[in-house]
């Protein structure tokens, strides 16, 4: 019988393992900002206030974009729910996910969970457009967008979540 020495790769003979030896990846914490992380949500800060506080740490086009679009949101649809999922996502939901709102260095992307089955006649989406289920709109610095279209597609995205799933 073989004899295995002392903190082998097994791990035996080593020390229990503890809550301290386990840390998150650096890709699991989306942003730096402690006002915006999703362990504020469950301690109970509202949704709303948590994107607030994520406009306002964008700051410049990309705060003033995503507040604009957000606005159109709510306007297009007063019943949406806001929500803050995946780490640091703003969500607009009615009867199910309507549109997520992200922010990156050179776009802000607003995705459309079942946008590939909503009529898009401004062609406003232009992203993930090879997908059988999402869709999204990419925004740069210099793009505006236009309001009424955005507001048709917002209504369209509420419609059709509340349109029943087929039974399988």
């Amino acid at each position: 019988m073989a004899r295995i020495p002392k903190n082998s790769a097994l791990g035996l003979n080593r020390r229990p393992l503890t809550g301290k030896d386990f840390k998150p990846h650096k890709s699991a914490i989306k942003s730096k900002s402690p006002a915006v992380r999703s362990s504020d949500q469950a301690a109970g800060k509202p949704a709303s206030r948590l994107i607030d506080q994520r406009i306002r740490d964008l700051g410049g086009w990309r705060g003033e974009t995503l507040a604009r679009m957000r606005a159109l949101i709510l306007e297009a649809d007063p019943g949406v729910t806001e929500e803050w999922k995946w780490m640091g996502t703003p969500v607009w939901s009615h009867d199910g996910i309507v549109c997520t709102g992200e922010a990156y260095t050179k776009v802000v992307k607003l995705t459309f969970a079942r946008g590939a089955r909503i009529p898009d006649p401004s062609r406003l989406f232009n992203s993930s457009l090879e997908g059988n289920t999402r869709r999204a709109i990419d925004i740069h610095e210099t793009e505006k967008i236009d309001a009424g279209a955005f507001k048709a597609l917002v209504k369209a995205a509420v419609a059709q979540n509340g349109v029943p799933m087929k039974k399988r």
